[in-house]
């Protein structure tokens, strides 16, 4: 099973799909993402400081809770490697004029799919619109 970032986050916070994402991870052999998904998880936390929604506190209890889930495998993290971003460029270029795709989505849409996902759970509707240029299924709880 394949997370977006923004799924690996609502697993941290209250929000209305969290409990719903649980049960996926508690029901799954395994959970994969990108590497990617570090630096946007920090940003997803300063984006909650910034806004207030979150103090700087709990925001570093959570980069720590993160940080001992990758470690302790609940997240299997893709690497990163010098291909990926080359590859996932093609992709875009290649891609139908009318699709509408952001970088970090096409970067873990490419991911998930060299690693032999068939799915990407996320809740990015363009990204889930573009999951099939990537021969994938967008799902969403």
């Amino acid at each position: 099973m394949y997370f977006d970032t923004s799924y690996i986050a609502k697993f941290y916070f209250n929000e209305p799909e969290s409990s719903r994402i649980r049960d996926l991870v508690r029901n799954s052999d395994a959970i994969y993402s990108s590497l990617w998904a570090v630096a946007e998880f920090h940003a997803v936390l300063h984006r909650r400081i910034r806004e207030s929604s979150c103090s700087r506190t709990n925001a570093g209890d959570l980069a720590s809770l993160f940080s001992a889930h990758c470690a302790d495998g609940l997240w299997n993290l893709i690497p990163v490697t010098g291909g990926l971003p080359r590859r996932t460029g093609a992709l875009m270029l290649s891609a139908p004029q009318d699709l509408f795709i952001r970088t970090a989505a096409a970067l873990h849409l490419t991911t998930a799919q060299e690693a032999g996902e068939r799915e990407v759970w996320t809740n990015d509707r363009h990204m889930l619109a573009a999951a099939t240029y990537f021969g994938l299924s967008g799902r969403s709880v």
